[in-house]
């Protein structure tokens, strides 16, 4: 979804060389509680239905109350998907957004520094923040909960040395 969104911005010869998303374990973490009320709802409902009588309209409204925890978790899965972190040949992009789209992005040839960060949870599961360091105060600063940050920051570092060798005539 992002990348299509991206691929209407891209200059002539800008082409996109990489996307990742926040590590799905970051997606989890902050849905567990309506996950958790969505099972104990569903529970609840399973358990009071054996004595549930014709009349009882208060099962309905439990029905009707397990689509909040629902539509929560459906709202945050759309944006798992939809949020992500593309490198092009030019630049690092972040996009977010379902309705109101962002796109923020930082030239490859003022990026000066990156700095990867892993706690030992994220080195077990895959994800970390890359924090990146460009000549300008503005543009992507923070890629967080990324996953795949080595691939991610290893395919900057090349892309970031292609894009040198262009401007240098070299290779």
């Amino acid at each position: 979804m992002s990348v299509e969104y991206l691929e209407k911005q891209l200059g002539a010869n800008e082409r996109i060389l990489y996307v990742q998303r926040h590590h799905w374990f970051f997606f989890v973490s902050r849905l567990i509680f309506w996950i958790l009320a969505a099972v104990g709802i569903f529970v609840l409902l399973i358990l009071t239905q054996t004595r549930w009588r014709e009349g009882e309209s208060w099962v309905w409204w439990g029905y009707l109350l397990l689509l909040v925890p629902l539509a929560r978790i459906g709202w945050g899965y759309l944006s798992w998907r939809v949020n992500a972190f593309a490198l092009t040949n030019r630049r690092v992009v972040e996009l977010t957004g379902i309705i109101r789209k962002t796109v923020s992005d930082s030239s490859l040839e003022k990026l000066t520094d990156i700095v990867l960060s892993q706690s030992l949870f994220g080195r077990l599961l895959g994800y970390g923040d890359i924090k990146v360091l460009t000549a300008s105060e503005f543009g992507v600063n923070k890629l967080s909960k990324i996953a795949r940050p080595l691939a991610f920051k290893k395919a900057m570092m090349d892309a970031k040395e292609a894009l040198e060798r262009e401007f240098t005539g070299g290779g």
